[in-house]
Protein backbone atom coordinates (compact mmCIF):
# COMPACT_ATOMS: atom_id res chain seq x y z
CA UNK A 1 0.00 0.00 0.00
CA UNK A 2 2.96 2.35 0.53
CA UNK A 3 3.65 2.31 -3.21
CA UNK A 4 0.11 3.44 -3.89
CA UNK A 5 0.26 6.19 -1.28
CA UNK A 6 3.59 7.43 -2.64
CA UNK A 7 2.10 7.53 -6.10
CA UNK A 8 -0.58 9.91 -4.85
CA UNK A 9 2.04 12.16 -3.26
CA UNK A 10 4.43 12.22 -6.24
CA UNK A 11 1.69 12.95 -8.75
CA UNK A 12 -0.39 15.34 -6.64
CA UNK A 13 0.46 18.45 -8.64
CA UNK A 14 -0.28 16.91 -12.03
CA UNK A 15 -3.46 15.29 -10.70
CA UNK A 16 -4.77 18.58 -9.38
CA UNK A 17 -4.08 20.17 -12.76
CA UNK A 18 -6.17 17.43 -14.35
CA UNK A 19 -8.92 18.00 -11.80
CA UNK A 20 -8.94 21.69 -12.70
CA UNK A 21 -9.39 20.71 -16.34
CA UNK A 22 -12.39 18.55 -15.41
CA UNK A 23 -13.91 21.30 -13.26
CA UNK A 24 -13.52 23.81 -16.08
CA UNK A 25 -16.20 22.03 -18.13
CA UNK A 26 -19.58 23.68 -17.40
CA UNK A 27 -21.52 20.40 -17.44
CA UNK A 28 -24.84 21.84 -16.26
CA UNK A 29 -27.41 19.12 -16.94
CA UNK A 30 -30.42 21.36 -16.28
CA UNK A 31 -29.56 23.83 -19.05
CA UNK A 32 -30.13 22.67 -22.67
CA UNK A 33 -27.59 25.25 -23.84
CA UNK A 34 -24.90 23.21 -22.10
CA UNK A 35 -25.61 19.93 -23.91
CA UNK A 36 -22.28 20.20 -25.82
CA UNK A 37 -20.50 20.67 -22.49
CA UNK A 38 -22.23 17.56 -21.15
CA UNK A 39 -20.88 15.61 -24.10
CA UNK A 40 -17.42 17.07 -23.51
CA UNK A 41 -17.53 16.07 -19.84
CA UNK A 42 -18.67 12.53 -20.69
CA UNK A 43 -15.80 12.17 -23.18
CA UNK A 44 -13.38 13.54 -20.58
CA UNK A 45 -14.49 10.89 -18.07
CA UNK A 46 -14.16 8.12 -20.65
CA UNK A 47 -10.64 9.23 -21.61
CA UNK A 48 -9.67 9.42 -17.92
CA UNK A 49 -10.99 5.90 -17.39
CA UNK A 50 -8.82 4.66 -20.25
CA UNK A 51 -5.79 6.52 -18.91
CA UNK A 52 -6.33 4.95 -15.49
CA UNK A 53 -6.26 1.46 -16.98
CA UNK A 54 -9.96 0.63 -17.20
CA UNK A 55 -11.24 -1.40 -20.12
CA UNK A 56 -14.48 -1.62 -22.12
CA UNK A 57 -14.99 2.10 -21.68
CA UNK A 58 -18.05 3.54 -23.35
CA UNK A 59 -20.26 6.63 -23.44
CA UNK A 60 -23.69 5.00 -23.30
CA UNK A 61 -26.96 6.58 -24.40
CA UNK A 62 -29.82 6.96 -21.91
CA UNK A 63 -32.27 9.04 -23.91
CA UNK A 64 -30.93 12.03 -21.99
CA UNK A 65 -27.37 12.80 -20.95
CA UNK A 66 -25.15 9.72 -21.27
CA UNK A 67 -23.71 7.33 -18.71
CA UNK A 68 -19.98 6.61 -18.88
CA UNK A 69 -19.00 2.99 -18.23
CA UNK A 70 -15.68 1.24 -17.74
CA UNK A 71 -14.43 -1.90 -16.01
CA UNK A 72 -11.48 -4.08 -15.10
CA UNK A 73 -12.41 -7.73 -14.49
CA UNK A 74 -9.16 -9.61 -14.00
CA UNK A 75 -9.20 -10.57 -10.32
CA UNK A 76 -10.61 -14.12 -10.28
CA UNK A 77 -12.24 -15.12 -7.02
CA UNK A 78 -12.30 -11.53 -5.79
CA UNK A 79 -15.42 -9.35 -5.29
CA UNK A 80 -16.55 -6.73 -7.78
CA UNK A 81 -16.88 -3.10 -6.65
CA UNK A 82 -19.27 -0.92 -8.64
CA UNK A 83 -18.41 2.79 -8.44
CA UNK A 84 -21.23 5.31 -8.93
CA UNK A 85 -20.94 9.06 -9.30
CA UNK A 86 -22.03 11.90 -11.55
CA UNK A 87 -20.25 14.35 -13.85
CA UNK A 88 -23.08 16.89 -14.08
CA UNK A 89 -23.22 19.94 -11.83
CA UNK A 90 -25.71 22.48 -10.55
CA UNK A 91 -26.11 25.86 -12.27
CA UNK A 92 -23.68 28.44 -10.91
CA UNK A 93 -26.22 31.23 -10.33
CA UNK A 94 -25.95 33.76 -8.83
CA UNK A 95 -22.57 34.10 -10.53
CA UNK A 96 -21.91 37.54 -9.04
CA UNK A 97 -21.59 36.01 -5.56
CA UNK A 98 -18.59 33.88 -6.57
CA UNK A 99 -15.21 35.24 -5.50
CA UNK A 100 -13.67 33.63 -8.59
CA UNK A 101 -15.48 32.41 -11.73
CA UNK A 102 -17.25 29.09 -11.05
CA UNK A 103 -15.64 27.31 -14.02
CA UNK A 104 -12.16 28.73 -13.56
CA UNK A 105 -10.89 26.52 -10.71
CA UNK A 106 -8.57 28.10 -8.20
CA UNK A 107 -6.78 26.72 -5.15
CA UNK A 108 -6.79 29.00 -2.11
CA UNK A 109 -5.77 28.00 1.41
CA UNK A 110 -5.62 24.31 0.45
CA UNK A 111 -9.16 24.36 -0.91
CA UNK A 112 -10.08 24.05 -4.57
CA UNK A 113 -12.90 26.40 -5.60
CA UNK A 114 -15.17 25.62 -8.55
CA UNK A 115 -18.66 24.40 -9.32
CA UNK A 116 -18.54 20.61 -8.90
CA UNK A 117 -15.43 20.64 -6.73
CA UNK A 118 -17.10 18.61 -4.00
CA UNK A 119 -20.41 17.66 -5.69
CA UNK A 120 -19.40 15.42 -7.36
CA UNK A 121 -16.58 15.83 -9.85
CA UNK A 122 -13.84 16.06 -7.24
CA UNK A 123 -14.91 12.81 -5.64
CA UNK A 124 -15.43 11.00 -8.96
CA UNK A 125 -11.93 12.09 -9.89
CA UNK A 126 -10.59 10.50 -6.68
CA UNK A 127 -12.11 7.15 -7.66
CA UNK A 128 -10.40 7.30 -11.04
CA UNK A 129 -7.04 8.21 -9.52
CA UNK A 130 -7.31 5.37 -7.01
CA UNK A 131 -7.58 2.92 -9.89
CA UNK A 132 -4.73 4.63 -11.71
CA UNK A 133 -2.45 4.41 -8.67
CA UNK A 134 -2.92 0.64 -8.34
CA UNK A 135 -2.48 0.03 -12.05
CA UNK A 136 0.68 2.15 -12.33
CA UNK A 137 2.35 0.71 -9.24
CA UNK A 138 1.11 -2.89 -9.15
CA UNK A 139 -0.21 -3.40 -12.70
CA UNK A 140 -3.37 -4.91 -11.23
CA UNK A 141 -6.21 -4.23 -8.83
CA UNK A 142 -7.03 -6.12 -5.61
CA UNK A 143 -10.67 -6.45 -6.75
CA UNK A 144 -12.71 -6.34 -9.92
CA UNK A 145 -14.19 -2.92 -10.63
CA UNK A 146 -16.96 -1.35 -12.69
CA UNK A 147 -17.76 2.34 -13.11
CA UNK A 148 -21.16 3.90 -13.74
CA UNK A 149 -20.82 7.69 -13.93
CA UNK A 150 -24.02 9.47 -14.95
CA UNK A 151 -24.86 12.94 -16.20
CA UNK A 152 -28.32 13.58 -14.76
CA UNK A 153 -28.06 13.33 -10.98
CA UNK A 154 -28.62 17.04 -10.51
CA UNK A 155 -31.94 16.83 -12.38
CA UNK A 156 -33.24 13.78 -10.52
CA UNK A 157 -31.69 10.98 -12.65
CA UNK A 158 -34.82 10.64 -14.84
CA UNK A 159 -33.27 7.98 -17.08
CA UNK A 160 -31.09 6.04 -14.68
CA UNK A 161 -33.67 3.58 -13.35
CA UNK A 162 -34.36 2.35 -16.86
CA UNK A 163 -30.64 2.28 -17.66
CA UNK A 164 -29.78 0.19 -14.61
CA UNK A 165 -32.65 -2.21 -15.29
CA UNK A 166 -31.62 -2.58 -18.94
CA UNK A 167 -27.95 -3.14 -18.08
CA UNK A 168 -28.34 -4.96 -14.79
CA UNK A 169 -26.07 -7.83 -15.85
CA UNK A 170 -23.36 -5.44 -17.03
CA UNK A 171 -23.52 -3.47 -13.78
CA UNK A 172 -23.83 -6.40 -11.38
CA UNK A 173 -21.33 -6.35 -8.54
CA UNK A 174 -20.87 -7.28 -4.92
CA UNK A 175 -20.88 -3.79 -3.40
CA UNK A 176 -21.77 -0.29 -4.59
CA UNK A 177 -19.32 2.42 -3.52
CA UNK A 178 -20.44 6.06 -3.66
CA UNK A 179 -18.61 9.23 -2.67
CA UNK A 180 -21.33 11.88 -2.85
CA UNK A 181 -22.27 12.43 0.79
CA UNK A 182 -20.74 14.72 3.42
CA UNK A 183 -18.57 13.80 6.37
CA UNK A 184 -20.10 14.42 9.78
CA UNK A 185 -17.67 17.27 10.40
CA UNK A 186 -14.06 18.30 9.77
CA UNK A 187 -11.68 15.57 10.90
CA UNK A 188 -14.56 13.11 11.38
CA UNK A 189 -14.59 10.55 8.53
CA UNK A 190 -18.01 9.10 8.00
CA UNK A 191 -19.66 5.98 6.62
CA UNK A 192 -23.28 6.54 5.66
CA UNK A 193 -25.22 3.29 5.47
CA UNK A 194 -28.82 4.47 5.12
CA UNK A 195 -30.98 7.16 3.54
CA UNK A 196 -34.59 8.05 4.13
CA UNK A 197 -37.19 7.74 1.41
CA UNK A 198 -39.90 10.21 0.42
CA UNK A 199 -43.66 10.33 -0.07
CA UNK A 200 -45.56 13.54 -0.76
CA UNK A 201 -49.16 14.60 -1.25
CA UNK A 202 -51.14 17.76 -1.91
CA UNK A 203 -54.45 18.27 -0.12
CA UNK A 204 -57.01 20.49 -1.85
CA UNK A 205 -60.12 21.46 0.13
CA UNK A 206 -63.05 23.08 -1.67
CA UNK A 207 -66.21 24.65 -0.27
CA UNK A 208 -68.60 27.15 -1.86
CA UNK A 209 -68.47 28.07 -5.55
CA UNK A 210 -66.59 31.26 -4.70
CA UNK A 211 -65.32 33.35 -1.79
CA UNK A 212 -68.16 34.46 0.51
CA UNK A 213 -68.77 37.52 2.68
CA UNK A 214 -68.03 36.40 6.24
CA UNK A 215 -70.73 38.66 7.67
CA UNK A 216 -73.45 37.17 5.48
CA UNK A 217 -72.34 33.53 5.50
CA UNK A 218 -70.00 33.12 8.46
CA UNK A 219 -71.28 30.45 10.84
CA UNK A 220 -73.59 29.01 8.20
CA UNK A 221 -71.16 27.63 5.62
CA UNK A 222 -68.07 25.47 6.16
CA UNK A 223 -64.77 27.30 5.93
CA UNK A 224 -62.17 25.30 3.87
CA UNK A 225 -59.30 26.82 5.87
CA UNK A 226 -60.84 25.61 9.13
CA UNK A 227 -61.38 22.18 7.58
CA UNK A 228 -57.80 22.05 6.35
CA UNK A 229 -56.48 23.09 9.77
CA UNK A 230 -58.52 20.32 11.43
CA UNK A 231 -57.19 17.71 8.99
CA UNK A 232 -53.57 18.78 9.42
CA UNK A 233 -53.82 19.02 13.22
CA UNK A 234 -55.13 15.47 13.33
CA UNK A 235 -51.90 14.04 11.92
CA UNK A 236 -49.75 14.46 15.06
CA UNK A 237 -50.27 14.24 18.78
CA UNK A 238 -48.64 16.49 21.38
CA UNK A 239 -45.60 14.22 21.70
CA UNK A 240 -44.70 14.44 18.02
CA UNK A 241 -46.09 10.99 17.25
CA UNK A 242 -47.73 10.63 13.82
CA UNK A 243 -51.36 9.55 14.26
CA UNK A 244 -52.07 8.28 10.73
CA UNK A 245 -53.35 4.71 11.13
CA UNK A 246 -50.70 2.16 10.19
CA UNK A 247 -48.01 4.76 9.52
CA UNK A 248 -45.44 2.97 11.71
CA UNK A 249 -46.47 -0.60 10.82
CA UNK A 250 -43.45 -1.31 8.63
CA UNK A 251 -40.86 0.90 10.34
CA UNK A 252 -37.62 -1.01 10.88
CA UNK A 253 -36.45 -0.18 14.40
CA UNK A 254 -32.93 0.88 15.24
CA UNK A 255 -30.74 -1.85 16.68
CA UNK A 256 -29.13 -1.43 20.09
CA UNK A 257 -25.77 -1.35 18.32
CA UNK A 258 -26.88 1.55 16.14
CA UNK A 259 -28.30 3.54 19.04
CA UNK A 260 -25.07 3.01 20.95
CA UNK A 261 -23.03 4.17 17.93
CA UNK A 262 -25.13 7.34 17.62
CA UNK A 263 -24.76 8.07 21.33
CA UNK A 264 -20.98 7.74 21.03
CA UNK A 265 -20.95 10.55 18.48
CA UNK A 266 -21.68 12.92 21.39
CA UNK A 267 -23.77 15.15 19.17
CA UNK A 268 -24.33 18.59 20.71
CA UNK A 269 -28.09 19.13 20.54
CA UNK A 270 -27.88 22.37 22.51
CA UNK A 271 -25.49 23.82 19.96
CA UNK A 272 -27.92 22.88 17.20
CA UNK A 273 -30.73 24.60 19.09
CA UNK A 274 -28.67 27.78 19.38
CA UNK A 275 -27.62 27.71 15.72
CA UNK A 276 -31.25 27.38 14.65
CA UNK A 277 -32.37 30.04 17.15
CA UNK A 278 -35.35 28.05 18.44
CA UNK A 279 -36.59 27.85 22.04
CA UNK A 280 -36.13 24.07 22.05
CA UNK A 281 -35.78 21.12 19.71
CA UNK A 282 -38.91 19.10 19.14
CA UNK A 283 -39.80 15.71 17.75
CA UNK A 284 -41.01 12.22 18.44
CA UNK A 285 -40.59 11.42 22.13
CA UNK A 286 -38.15 8.70 23.10
CA UNK A 287 -35.56 9.46 20.42
CA UNK A 288 -32.50 11.69 20.19
CA UNK A 289 -32.15 14.42 17.58
CA UNK A 290 -29.91 12.22 15.41
CA UNK A 291 -32.29 9.28 15.68
CA UNK A 292 -35.24 11.48 14.74
CA UNK A 293 -33.51 13.00 11.73
CA UNK A 294 -31.66 9.92 10.46
CA UNK A 295 -33.72 6.87 11.32
CA UNK A 296 -37.30 7.82 12.17
CA UNK A 297 -40.07 8.71 9.71
CA UNK A 298 -41.58 12.17 9.55
CA UNK A 299 -44.67 13.96 8.33
CA UNK A 300 -44.12 17.64 7.62
CA UNK A 301 -46.40 20.38 6.30
CA UNK A 302 -44.32 22.14 3.65
CA UNK A 303 -46.80 24.79 2.63
CA UNK A 304 -50.39 26.04 3.12
CA UNK A 305 -52.48 28.36 1.02
CA UNK A 306 -55.98 29.79 1.17
CA UNK A 307 -57.95 32.97 1.52
CA UNK A 308 -56.75 36.54 1.50
CA UNK A 309 -52.95 36.94 1.54
CA UNK A 310 -52.53 40.71 1.26
CA UNK A 311 -52.03 43.41 3.88
CA UNK A 312 -54.87 44.19 6.24
CA UNK A 313 -58.06 42.14 6.49
CA UNK A 314 -60.50 40.98 3.88
CA UNK A 315 -63.55 39.47 5.56
CA UNK A 316 -64.17 36.45 3.38
CA UNK A 317 -64.82 32.75 3.75
CA UNK A 318 -62.37 31.35 1.19
CA UNK A 319 -63.78 28.90 -1.30
CA UNK A 320 -60.64 26.74 -1.29
CA UNK A 321 -57.54 25.90 0.73
CA UNK A 322 -54.57 23.63 0.08
CA UNK A 323 -51.51 22.17 1.76
CA UNK A 324 -48.43 20.28 0.66
CA UNK A 325 -47.09 17.45 2.84
CA UNK A 326 -43.98 15.32 2.57
CA UNK A 327 -43.00 12.32 4.64
CA UNK A 328 -39.43 11.12 5.06
CA UNK A 329 -39.56 7.35 5.19
CA UNK A 330 -37.32 4.71 6.75
CA UNK A 331 -36.84 1.02 6.00
CA UNK A 332 -39.12 -0.91 5.42
CA UNK A 333 -41.78 1.70 4.60
CA UNK A 334 -43.24 1.70 1.10
CA UNK A 335 -44.06 5.15 -0.36
CA UNK A 336 -47.12 3.89 -2.23
CA UNK A 337 -48.53 2.36 0.95
CA UNK A 338 -47.82 5.53 2.91
CA UNK A 339 -49.67 7.65 0.33
CA UNK A 340 -52.64 5.28 0.61
CA UNK A 341 -52.64 5.62 4.41
CA UNK A 342 -52.37 9.42 4.21
CA UNK A 343 -55.24 9.57 1.74
CA UNK A 344 -57.42 7.35 3.92
CA UNK A 345 -56.62 9.51 6.96
CA UNK A 346 -57.55 12.71 5.12
CA UNK A 347 -60.82 11.20 3.95
CA UNK A 348 -61.71 10.03 7.49
CA UNK A 349 -60.90 13.41 9.00
CA UNK A 350 -62.63 15.58 6.40
CA UNK A 351 -65.27 17.73 8.18
CA UNK A 352 -68.79 18.12 6.87
CA UNK A 353 -69.55 20.80 4.32
CA UNK A 354 -66.37 20.53 2.21
CA UNK A 355 -64.89 18.25 -0.41
CA UNK A 356 -61.26 17.12 -0.42
CA UNK A 357 -58.96 15.86 -3.16
CA UNK A 358 -55.58 14.22 -2.44
CA UNK A 359 -52.90 14.24 -5.16
CA UNK A 360 -49.71 12.19 -4.72
CA UNK A 361 -46.29 13.40 -5.85
CA UNK A 362 -42.57 12.86 -5.11
CA UNK A 363 -41.94 9.25 -4.15
CA UNK A 364 -38.68 7.54 -3.29
CA UNK A 365 -37.89 4.40 -1.34
CA UNK A 366 -35.62 4.40 1.71
CA UNK A 367 -32.64 2.09 1.87
CA UNK A 368 -30.30 0.75 4.51
CA UNK A 369 -27.35 -1.59 4.41
CA UNK A 370 -27.14 -3.49 7.71
CA UNK A 371 -24.85 -1.67 10.12
CA UNK A 372 -22.73 -4.78 10.69
CA UNK A 373 -22.42 -5.71 7.00
CA UNK A 374 -18.78 -6.47 6.01
CA UNK A 375 -18.92 -3.78 3.30
CA UNK A 376 -19.85 -1.14 5.89
CA UNK A 377 -17.37 -2.25 8.52
CA UNK A 378 -14.61 -2.40 5.88
CA UNK A 379 -15.34 1.22 4.99
CA UNK A 380 -14.97 2.20 8.62
CA UNK A 381 -11.61 0.45 8.93
CA UNK A 382 -10.34 2.04 5.72
CA UNK A 383 -11.31 5.52 6.90
CA UNK A 384 -9.76 4.94 10.32
CA UNK A 385 -6.47 3.89 8.71
CA UNK A 386 -6.37 6.94 6.45
CA UNK A 387 -7.52 9.53 9.00
CA UNK A 388 -6.03 8.04 12.16
CA UNK A 389 -9.32 8.35 14.03
CA UNK A 390 -12.45 6.28 14.51
CA UNK A 391 -14.99 6.63 11.73
CA UNK A 392 -18.56 7.71 12.43
CA UNK A 393 -21.36 5.46 11.22
CA UNK A 394 -24.42 7.47 10.26
CA UNK A 395 -27.60 7.50 8.28
CA UNK A 396 -28.75 10.60 6.41
CA UNK A 397 -32.07 12.30 6.81
CA UNK A 398 -32.34 13.22 3.15
CA UNK A 399 -33.35 11.09 0.20
CA UNK A 400 -31.29 9.98 -2.81
CA UNK A 401 -33.65 7.73 -4.78
CA UNK A 402 -30.98 6.64 -7.25
CA UNK A 403 -29.07 4.84 -4.48
CA UNK A 404 -32.14 2.81 -3.62
CA UNK A 405 -32.51 2.03 -7.33
CA UNK A 406 -29.12 0.34 -7.37
CA UNK A 407 -29.84 -1.42 -4.08
CA UNK A 408 -33.15 -2.84 -5.30
CA UNK A 409 -32.38 -3.70 -8.92
CA UNK A 410 -28.87 -5.05 -8.35
CA UNK A 411 -29.46 -6.30 -4.80
CA UNK A 412 -26.09 -5.04 -3.56
CA UNK A 413 -24.99 -3.47 -0.29
CA UNK A 414 -24.18 0.23 -0.55
CA UNK A 415 -21.28 2.00 1.15
CA UNK A 416 -21.45 5.80 1.09
CA UNK A 417 -17.94 7.12 1.77
CA UNK A 418 -18.15 10.84 1.14
CA UNK A 419 -15.24 13.22 1.67
CA UNK A 420 -16.95 16.57 1.39
CA UNK A 421 -17.91 18.76 4.32
CA UNK A 422 -21.35 20.26 5.03
CA UNK A 423 -19.76 23.72 4.90
CA UNK A 424 -18.38 23.44 1.36
CA UNK A 425 -21.24 25.29 -0.37
CA UNK A 426 -22.34 22.56 -2.72
CA UNK A 427 -25.27 23.91 -4.79
CA UNK A 428 -24.26 27.44 -3.70
CA UNK A 429 -21.74 30.11 -4.72
CA UNK A 430 -18.08 29.50 -3.85
CA UNK A 431 -18.36 25.72 -3.79
CA UNK A 432 -15.05 24.22 -2.71
CA UNK A 433 -13.34 21.02 -1.62
CA UNK A 434 -10.78 20.75 1.17
CA UNK A 435 -7.61 19.21 -0.22
CA UNK A 436 -6.93 17.63 3.16
CA UNK A 437 -9.91 15.37 2.50
CA UNK A 438 -8.86 14.92 -1.12
CA UNK A 439 -5.50 13.55 0.06
CA UNK A 440 -6.81 11.41 2.90
CA UNK A 441 -9.77 10.32 0.81
CA UNK A 442 -7.48 8.86 -1.83
CA UNK A 443 -5.75 6.80 0.83
CA UNK A 444 -9.08 5.70 2.29
CA UNK A 445 -10.38 4.56 -1.11
CA UNK A 446 -7.23 2.56 -1.73
CA UNK A 447 -7.47 0.99 1.72
CA UNK A 448 -11.11 0.15 1.05
CA UNK A 449 -10.30 -1.84 -2.08
CA UNK A 450 -7.69 -3.77 -0.12
CA UNK A 451 -10.15 -4.36 2.74
CA UNK A 452 -12.90 -5.53 0.41
CA UNK A 453 -10.49 -7.86 -1.36
CA UNK A 454 -9.97 -9.83 1.84
CA UNK A 455 -13.23 -9.29 3.73
CA UNK A 456 -16.17 -9.63 1.36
Amino acid sequence: MEEVKNYFKHHRSSHLSQLKEFLSIPSISADPDHKPDMETAASWVKESMQAAGLENTAVMDTGGHPVVYGDWIHAPGKPTVLFYGHYDVQPADPVELWETPPFQPEIRNEKIYARGATDDKGQVFMHLKTIEAFMRTKQELPVNVKFCIEGEEEIGSPNLDEFVEKHRELLQGDVLLVSDTPMLEKGRPTVCYGLRGLAGIQIDVSGAKGDLHSGLYGGGVANPLHALADILASMHDESGHITVDGFYDRVLSLTDQERHAYAELSYDEENTRKELNVPELFGEEGFSFLERTWARPTLEINGMHGGFQGEGIKTVLPSAASAKITCRLVPDQDPDEVVEKLTAHVQRKTPKGVEVEVTPFDKGRPFVTPFDHPAIQAAGRALETAYGTTAAYTRMGGSVPVIETFSQILNVPVALMGFGLPTENFHAPNEHFHLENYDKGLEALAEYLAEISENL
